[in-house]
């Protein structure tokens, strides 16, 4: 299964000081915007989202159709047919999406551990 761009966003208490921590370890800005409290932080292939005030817990999440610079790949799994292979083997979703849409269109499940993982596709 072709998942996309990977990246662990981060649920952080002070974006502000996160950004300047990131940076220090080498990661810049990409994308976001720090006055609407989020961020997308780059270092190479490595991603990192942060994410103040908006969800509890850190999430895994992929991006199915996009590379690590959010550009479109010629090929890749819709989030709707990971979506009806993960229910077809009996893995239980949170927030599931029309299978007759098209288009961008996100997913979230938990692992067995309770992590969230968000599949969430922009193209």
């Amino acid at each position: 299964m072709k998942l996309g761009a990977f990246s662990t966003s981060l649920s952080v208490k002070d974006i502000k000081a996160s950004k300047q921590f990131y940076e220090t370890l080498g990661f810049a800005v990409f994308a976001g915007d720090l006055d609407k409290n989020y961020l997308i932080m780059k270092n190479g292939n490595a991603l990192i989202g942060l994410f103040q005030g908006m969800f509890e817990q850190n999430i895994l999440t992929f991006n199915p159709g996009w590379d690590e610079n959010a550009q479109t790949l010629p090929e890749f799994d819709d989030v709707r047919t990971i979506q009806k292979h993960l229910k077809d083997h009996g893995i239980a979703l949170i927030n599931e999406t029309d299978e007759t849409s098209k288009g961008p269109a996100s997913i979230v499940l938990t692992d067995p551990d309770g992590n969230t993982i968000l599949i969430d596709q922009h193209v």
